[in-house]
This record gives C-alpha cells, structure tokens and sequence, in this order.
C-alpha cells in the first residue's frame, strides 16, 4: 500500500521544535522518542531545534519564531490536551489529535464510555476509588482482572490480578500515578496494535502488529529496553481478521475525532476471535522499539519520512480561524 502520496516542500515547514522531555512519568520515554524524530528532520533538511516543555516555558515558541511543532511528549502535559491548548492559544500547528480527542484519550474510562456509546467492542470495566470497590469489582468482572491508573501509559501502574488478595495493592499501586483506577475485564487472546494517520473519512490504517510478550507481560521494561518481545508484522492473522481490527481502529479513532496520528491497541479474544479496543494513544511512541514506525516500515515508508510526512500534516483545530455566517 502506498501511504503517503504528497512530496514535501521542507523550506515551507519552517522553525520546527520536537517538544519532548516534559515531567510526566513518561519523561525519559519521550526524551528517546523526540530524540529520534529530531535527528530524523534535521537528516531530511527540517530547521528543527530540542524543545523540552519540562525547562521553557510553551510561550518561548512563539518568541522564538517557531512555525510548528512535533508533539514527541507522552502521557501528562503533553499528550492529554494541554499543551495542544497552549498551542491552539499560540496559534501555533502541531502534530497529532486536537485539544478534545487528545484529553478523551487520556482518559481511559471516557474513552470506554463513548466507545460504548458507539457499540464499539471495550471490555467491561468499573472505575473505582478505593480498595473496597476493587475487591467489588473483582467479584464482579472475574480473574483475572486488570488494574491501571485512568490517566496513565506505557503500563505505568498496571497490575493483572489473579485473586482477592491481590486487590488492595494492585489498587494502591494505581493510585499512586491517578487518583482514578481503572478495573478492567481480562481478555484472554492475542495482543495487537493498529497505527492510523490521516483525519475523517482519509483516515488509513496501517498493517496491523501482533506482540508476543514472554509470559504475556507486555509491561514497561519489555516495551521499551529489552529485545525479549517478538512483533509480527505482518501479523500472521487471518485477512478478514485484519480487516475487521483495521476497521474498528479506524471507527474508533474517527469516534474520538483524532487528527493526524495515533495508535489503537487491541486485543483479540482466544475463544471466539472477537477484538476488542483497550486505548488509544494519541503521541505514539518513536523510539527504536516503537510500534508505528514498524507499521510505517511494512508499507515501505522509512522512519525519516514517516517523521517528515506527520510533521508536514501540524495543524490546528478544524474550526480555527473559519467565519460565520
């Protein structure tokens, strides 16, 4: 397939800056990523300049002349709506979702709830506060269950638990990273994730991954700093099941009215081949172990192009600067 058909002008992109770094607990995940898209640009041409949001503040882009920006920040203040705010304010285009799919997202138990809403296949789930109600929840959505912060990625704070008495300090793990936690149904069945780019009815989706984790345990050390995990890309599965997870990844991100890019994770139900969404991610990872440039590599579009072509597409909201009537 051919994904991105356009030829970039790269003088007409302008100052670039790769925001990254940040003081989410994702910080030293985002410092590899915007590291690699920054090299990335600067070997295609781009102007493009470290900023880390953790040290300056946003308002020194536009003192700086900055003409865009390449979101490479993860998790709090910078993948949840915020700095997209700040740079809606700015009048400054950036890459990935808007102001609103960018915090829905963040938000696993809003994501679910309109996913739901849509008859989008989620697993069930309660949203707790406490111990107590995770013990409830556990009872109610059976073992093993999974236990994560609402507003929280790359794993950060998730327990799968397998008994009562895991409970309590799965809960406590959780909400030590989010005031919320999230008690998730298990599915038991293969692991894939779908990367997307584009916006609205052009949205694509891009071959699909299947992860194969030692034990299962796809957590934050084998994501990122082990070469334990095997990715199949392609993924080995039937083409009527691709089809099917393409298709729900891209109903799902059109849901939340992501722009740009973004990656759906999803997990394929063993018993009767039923996929089903877990989250969104709407600034993927871009470091040597990250998931949409394999994608991007199976249609044969190179990291630095596929760095090139996200920036090419920074905007700002739809509705921006529109008259009316």
């Amino acid at each position: 397939m051919t994904l991105f058909d356009s030829q970039i002008d790269v003088a007409a992109l302008g100052k670039v800056a790769v925001l990254m770094g940040g003081d989410s607990a994702e910080r030293e995940i985002s410092l590899l990523s915007g590291g690699g898209v920054l090299a990335a640009l600067r070997a295609r041409g781009v102007d493009a300049h470290a900023f880390d949001t953790a040290g300056q503040p946003l308002c020194a882009l536009r003192d700086a002349g900055f003409a865009r920006c390449f979101i490479a920040l993860h998790g709090r203040h910078g993948e949840d709506g915020t700095v997209q705010g700040a740079l809606e304010l700015l009048g400054i285009p950036y890459t990935g979702p808007g102001v609103m799919a960018s915090a829905i997202a963040m938000d696993k138990t809003m994501t679910k709830r309109i996913w739901r809403v849509e008859g989008l296949a989620t697993p069930d789930w309660r949203l707790v506060t406490g111990a107590e109600q995770a013990a409830r929840a556990f009872t109610e959505l059976g073992a093993p269950m999974i236990v994560k912060p609402v507003r929280e990625g790359s794993t950060l704070g998730l327990t799968k638990v397998t008994s009562l008495a895991e409970c309590g300090q799965a809960y406590r793990l959780a909400a030590s990273h989010d005031p919320e936690v999230l008690c998730e149904q298990f599915i038991a069945g293969e692991e894939t994730t779908c990367a997307l780019v584009g916006q609205g009815a052009d949205a694509r989706a891009l071959p699909l991954i299947r992860i194969i984790a030692p034990d299962g345990n796809y957590d934050f050390q084998n994501k990122y700093f082990t070469d334990a995990v095997r990715y199949d890309c392609p993924s080995g599965l039937p083409a009527h099941e691709e089809r099917a997870i393409q298709e729900l990844s891209l109903a799902a991100y059109r849901t939340l009215g992501c722009r740009g890019w973004a990656r759906a994770d999803i997990m394929v139900r063993a018993a009767d081949r039923q996929p089903f969404l877990l989250e969104i991610n709407t600034s993927p990872g871009m470091t040597g172990h990250s998931l949409v440039p394999m994608a991007a590599r199976a249609c044969g579009v190179a990291y630095e192009e596929l760095c090139l072509q996200i920036l090419a597409r920074a905007s700002l909201d739809a509705w921006q600067g529109r008259e009316v009537a």
